[in-house]
Formats: structure tokens, sequence, C-alpha cells
């Protein structure tokens, strides 16, 4: 019998979906010159907007990923999925700063559950030879949002103006919902799409769990190192992504001098660094540990590269007078996350098991703790010290990431007490 491939368009629907998560969260970014222009807004106005969608994110991020493991990721995702599109229609028809604040933080609440329900759902439908390809997909996905983005949005404001960019991405993203409702099972033995081969072949590559409703025993993992360094090193991780994400544009345009249409095209290229380094890294950590390399040794090796080329190509591009050589420093900067962020998705599931949404969660929580902080230090920093200034303090954290990553220890599971495995229910 020939084996079906199924989970791989799991895997594609986890992708577009985190693709459109990151699309919509560019669009304000994009957005901010003319609406700064319209409204008169500061920039420290602009990054309590950003800050209040971080707030609401990261608070849902470890009740996301407990939802998803007891309810399962396809309710949750495409719950998840409508009602942030809804909201991101109605960022369109704010028109004072409240409004705009308070659009941005409900916006973040239906986002905070995506990706420990889609890393859930990875769990489940790929043997661990796959994982870090299928991690790495979901990953490239959101990174693949700000490379088309910026160049979408700017396309959008100059026809229609900037509110129809919330229109159109909102509308998008509930028919997405609805797709991924109709189309995705929580397991691949639920799945009409999957035959018997492609089954045995999840399963033979998947520790064997039970499907007893159970609660991640949190107070063993509180005391874990491992719990703690996993979250650590990606809030350092995402603090320097989301200093990308909220202030690239502006950054571009008011120290470099760039104009909107040039802004567009440079903005989009340190994404598309990030996404060649987030698929690359998925791609050779499977044949890694085909070839008999540890979690370890493959996990940490990407996690430790990774920040180390951030810090240093962030240092560079302070100190570079020529704007299209900036670009390269900060694309290059922006690449090394990539390792990153590949090594630390498919490090929650080695980690997690059947816990893997808890630990997703958990690490994604203090993710956006760091994209809570970000734009608003980095604004501050920006208005009282400049540009340059925020580049340098920015890469003094990715050395302190680099570090907590010797304490991840992907090839060691987290541990569940006897009693947590027997199961312990809601």
């Amino acid at each position: 019998m020939k084996m079906t491939n199924y989970r791989w368009v799991v895997g594609l629907f986890g992708m577009f979906i985190a693709f459109v998560s990151y699309m919509d969260r560019v669009n304000l970014s994009v957005t901010t010159p003319m609406i700064m222009q319209e409204f008169g807004f500061s920039k420290m106005d602009m990054g309590m907007m950003q800050t209040a969608f971080f707030l609401a994110y990261a608070s849902c991020q470890i009740p996301g990923g407990m939802l998803a493991e007891y309810f399962g990721p396809r309710i949750v995702t495409s719950l998840a999925v409508g009602w942030w599109s809804f909201f991101t229609a109605l960022t369109g028809l704010c028109n004072s700063f409240a409004t705009f604040v308070a659009a941005r933080f409900v916006f973040g609440l239906g986002e905070g559950p995506i990706f420990p329900s889609l890393n859930t759902a990875n769990q489940k439908w790929f043997p661990t030879t796959e994982r870090s390809k299928a991690a790495a997909m979901m990953s490239a996905g959101a990174y693949i949002g700000p490379i088309f983005g910026p160049a979408i949005v700017v396309a959008i404001m100059m026809a229609w103006g900037w509110r129809a960019v919330f229109y159109i991405f909102g509308l998008a993203g509930i028919l997405i919902a609805v797709c991924y409702y109709y189309l995705v099972t929580d397991r691949p033995n639920e799945s009409r799409f999957v035959n018997r081969a492609e089954l045995e072949h999840i399963m033979e590559g998947t520790e064997v769990t039970t499907e007893k409703k159970e609660v991640a025993p949190w107070s063993t993992f509180l005391t874990s190192s491992q719990f703690w360094a996993i979250a650590g090193q990606f809030f350092v991780t995402d603090y320097i992504t989301y200093v990308f994400l909220a202030w690239l544009p502006v950054y571009l345009m008011e120290a470099r001098g760039f104009s909107l249409q040039q802004m567009g095209f440079a903005a989009s290229l340190p994404w598309i660094a990030m996404t060649i380094g987030v698929l690359g890294t998925g791609y050779l950590s499977d044949r890694m540990l085909k070839a008999g390399m540890t979690k370890n040794k493959v996990r940490t090796l990407f996690g430790i590269s990774g920040l180390v080329v951030c810090c240093v190509a962030l240092n560079a591009a302070a100190y570079t007078t020529d704007k299209w050589i900036t670009v390269m420093w900060l694309t290059l900067a922006h690449g090394g996350l990539g390792l990153v962020f590949a090594a630390s998705w498919a490090s929650t599931i080695d980690l997690g098991g059947k816990f893997t949404g808890t630990v997703s969660g958990w690490m994604n929580f203090w993710g956006n703790i760091g994209g809570v902080a970000a734009p608003v230090t980095a604004a501050w920093i920006a208005t009282n010290y400049g540009w340059g200034v925020v580049l340098i303090s920015t890469s003094a954290l990715a050395v302190v990431g680099a570090v907590l990553w010797l304490m991840v220890k992907p090839d060691q599971q987290l541990k569940v007490p006897e009693r947590a495995s027997a199961g312990a229910t809601l």
C-alpha cells in the first residue's frame, strides 16, 4: 500500500496559519508611520499599542497550551484564528489611542493559544525523526509573513488607505479558521485522509501516550532548571525579534533615510534570512539526528550558534554608516535567530512529550514577556539615546541566551511523577 502524506498537509496548514498570524502583527508595524501622522501619536504611544498586544498574547500562552492538550488542537486552533481575525478587522475602525489599545489587546488574546496549539498538533502528527522539519515549517510560516507583509501592506495602503489593510486580512483569517476546522483532526487515526501505511509510519516514531485528559505536573516542572532555561533563552530570542517587528520600518525610514517604497523592500530582507535559517535548521537537524547525533548536541549547537551570529551582526549594524550595509548586517542578525527558533520549538516537543502544549505555552509565554518589554524599551532608548544604543543593548542579551542553551538539555525529557503519569485530570 502506497503511503499517504497527509501529515505534511497538516504541517503546511500550521505554516500558513503562522504566516497569517505574523502578517496580522506586521500590519500595525508597517502602518505605524501613517497612523502616527493621522492621529499625532508619539513613538511611546505606538509602543504602548504593541505592548497591549503582547500583554494579552503572553497571558494566553500557558492556558492555550493546556487547552490544546485537553480539548485538542483542532478546536483550539480554529477558535483562536477566528477570534484574532475578527479583531484584526475591527482595528480598521479605530479612531483614538484608547480604541487602538483595546483592539490590539483583544487581538492578542486570540493569537495567544496559536503556537502552543499548533505545536501540540505537531507532537501528535509527526514521528520523532520528522519533528524538526515540522517545527521549522511552523516557525518559517511566521517569518514568511514579514517577508511579504511590508510590500503587501504598503501596496494596500497606497491603493485604499491603512484601514483597508485590517479589513482584508481579518476576512482572510476567518476563512482559514473554517478550513482548518473541517480538514484537520486532533490525531492522524481520526482523519479520513490518512491511510494505514501513513498511520503506521507516524506511530512507529512516536512515543506512546494515553488519550486520557491530563494536567501537567507544574510543581515538578517549576523546579526543573531545563524548564526555566528553555523559557529564559526564548525571552531573549523573542525580545530581539520584536524589536525588529515593532520598530524596523520606523528605524529604516527615520534613522537610515529610506523612502516608504524602499522600506517595504529592505524590511523584508531580515525575514527572508530568518525563514532560510529556520527551514535549513529543521532539515539539517533531522539529518544530523538520523546520522546518530544526540538531540542535545543538535539543538544546542544551533541555539548557541544563532545567538552568537545575531550578537556580532547587531553590533556591526550599530557602527555602520552606509544604509544598505546596515540592512545587510540586520539581515544576518535576524537570520541567526532563525537557527534558534527552529531549535527552540523542536526542543519543547523533546522536553514535553505528551505535555508539549504546556511546555510550548510556557516557553512562548516568557518569549512574549520579552515581546511586551521590547517595543516600549526600544522606544525609550531610541528617544533618549538613539537607535545605535538600541542595537548595542539588544545584542548584549544574545550572550545571555547563548549561555542558557547549555542548561536546556533537550535529550532529557522533563521528569513526570508517577501519579502524574497515571493521570491527574481536570
